[in-house]
């Protein structure tokens, strides 16, 4: 996105970060750009008793206030909220200064924050048009964007053979990628555990589990297996940089078998990958993986269907998997269906409205 804007006539514009007081963000901002951090108070307001109200209540207006002296110091000609408790002061402080904002809905379904900065928002931008009814808007609205989801340029122009050779995995076998996030997804991993000798015999594996301590464990698994099949399976805590890194696996990949987070609803198309998706079930994944399903360039596993109530091979992953990588024209179909959704120019169009409502201010 930073480069977007600095790529789209703006190469003077200058860009702060905004996150909460003690929350992650600092840490990610520092360790992955050379963006300034700022932090204001912010607390969430539902699901609390009284007394965390009344203190939530009071965080958030310690944050407008600090957020009304933030934009003043700083002068914005825009500000871009992604969502979170954060963006609440922020938005109300820039409303009251007549700073314009743009909230963008990287998911289908809109969290609370989402739904009440729509509505005060000059603009909403969304990555898929089936999330603008969910926000009382629709296509073409005079409020409302769609514009995809930024992802690196990497992943659109992918050569397989090279991303399999920084794995050291030949083209004998198709690839399947197995990711949660940085933090990993358990009962996918514990699938993943009891599946192995099975899947190994079909596939080889690019499995990354997470920092949650499940490396291990699995790791343990993966010793009991002949020599031959352990040979198949690469086992990672995080990819990052470098030639093993995550943009890397998607090239190397014939199959996601993953969790349904936003990014997967424009990663998976930027590296034209057909997936077997596992939602979280205590978020609005479901919808997202519905998105891919719906459009023919995803299957969906319940996360208590994973295995079998007896053998783990009767279960809906090792199914869904089989079936996939026995039909090679059905996986190749979903490949292209996947490919068809990709937005390779989003964060050019985010960074534009951005820039757009920047100007409108005189910014």
């Amino acid at each position: 996105m930073a480069e977007a804007i600095a790529g789209a006539e703006a190469p003077d514009a200058r860009l702060v970060y905004v996150g909460s007081i003690g929350g992650m963000e600092e840490r990610i901002v520092a360790s992955e750009s050379d963006l300034p951090f700022r932090a204001i108070p912010a607390a969430a307001l539902r699901g609390r008793g009284p007394v965390g109200l009344a203190r939530g209540l009071a965080a958030m207006a310690r944050g407008t206030a600090a957020a009304a002296a933030l934009i003043g110091e700083l002068r914005p000609a825009a500000i871009l909220g992604t969502g979170g408790y954060v963006c609440v002061p922020l938005f109300l402080a820039a409303r009251a200064r007549g700073v314009p904002t743009m909230i963008y809905l990287p998911d289908v379904v809109p969290g609370l924050a989402v739904r009440l900065l729509s509505r005060i928002a000059t603009l909403t931008a969304v990555n898929v048009e089936d999330a603008l009814p969910r926000l009382g808007l629709r296509a073409g609205h005079p409020r409302a964007i769609v514009t995809g989801y930024p992802v690196r340029r990497e992943l659109f122009q992918q050569d397989r053979r090279a991303c399999r050779r920084a794995f050291g995995l030949g083209d004998e076998l198709p690839v399947a990628l197995v990711y949660g996030g940085s933090r990993g997804a358990r009962s996918l991993n514990r699938a993943v555990a009891a599946l192995l000798p099975d899947l190994l015999e079909r596939c080889a594996l690019i499995h990354v589990c997470g920092r949650e301590g499940d490396v291990s464990w699995l790791r343990d698994a993966a010793e009991q297996l002949p020599t031959r099949l352990q040979m198949r399976y690469k086992l990672y805590e995080y990819l990052s940089s470098g030639e093993q890194s995550m943009v890397a696996a998607f090239g190397a990949a014939d199959l996601a078998i993953c969790r349904s987070g936003a990014s997967t609803l424009a990663e998976l198309p930027a590296a034209g990958l057909p997936a077997v998706l596992v939602p979280y079930p205590y978020v609005h994944q479901d919808e997202n993986a519905d998105y891919l399903v719906r459009r023919g360039a995803a299957v969906k596993v319940a996360d208590d269907q994973l295995l079998g109530p007896g053998r783990p091979q009767d279960g809906a992953l090792f199914r869904a998997v089989i079936r996939l990588f026995d039909n090679e024209h059905e996986r190749q179909d979903m490949a292209e269906r996947s490919r068809a959704l990709a937005r390779p120019d989003a964060a050019r169009s985010l960074a534009g409205a951005l820039l757009r409502l920047a100007a409108r201010s005189g910014g």
